[in-house]
């Protein structure tokens, strides 16, 4: 009886570990066919952003940023910033608006430590709304880095549409 038991609960972890390893596959799939149908447009994938409904891709082309479905004209950003629990730690800030109290431009600083369970988020201001880009708060400085990324991006188009 204790053999049949082991058997049984044998074949049940084996199915479980194949569904688990057909699903990963599946999802993997399925990301890659995203990726190549956003590289067909011509735009550049700079991040994957984890999200509720699963990754959401922060690209750009020649003209624009894209958010899931947002498009963002790098002509109409005046500035963006990045926010640790909702507090600019650097901004860039177009040079043709930028006033005496804006904040300073910084380098986004390499903590090896990291900032562990803070919320990471990158603002980006246009001359129509305000959108924020939520990065996560996933440890081991994954959400560091996407906002890193994702501002250093958008700073750079700041820097060319100012010239």
């Amino acid at each position: 009886m204790r053999d049949l038991a082991a058997i049984l609960l044998a074949i049940t972890l084996v199915f479980f570990a194949l569904r688990l390893a057909t699903s990963l596959t599946r999802d993997r799939r399925q990301r890659k066919r995203t990726r190549l149908s956003i590289e067909a447009t011509g735009q550049i994938i700079l991040a994957e952003v984890p999200s509720e409904a699963g990754i959401t891709f922060f690209t750009e082309d020649a003209k624009a940023f894209y958010f899931g479905q947002q498009t963002i004209s790098k002509n109409a950003i005046t500035a963006t910033r990045v926010l640790i629990n909702g507090t600019p730690i650097a901004a860039s800030i177009r040079h043709d608006i930028r006033d005496a109290e804006t904040v300073p431009q910084e380098v986004v600083e390499n903590h090896p430590e990291g900032f562990s369970r803070d919320r990471w988020d990158v603002a980006i201001e246009t001359t129509d709304a305000s959108l924020v880009i939520p990065c996560g708060e996933i440890r081991e400085r994954i959400s560091q880095e996407l906002a890193r990324g994702i501002f250093t991006a958008v700073k750079m188009a700041i820097d060319t549409n100012a010239k």
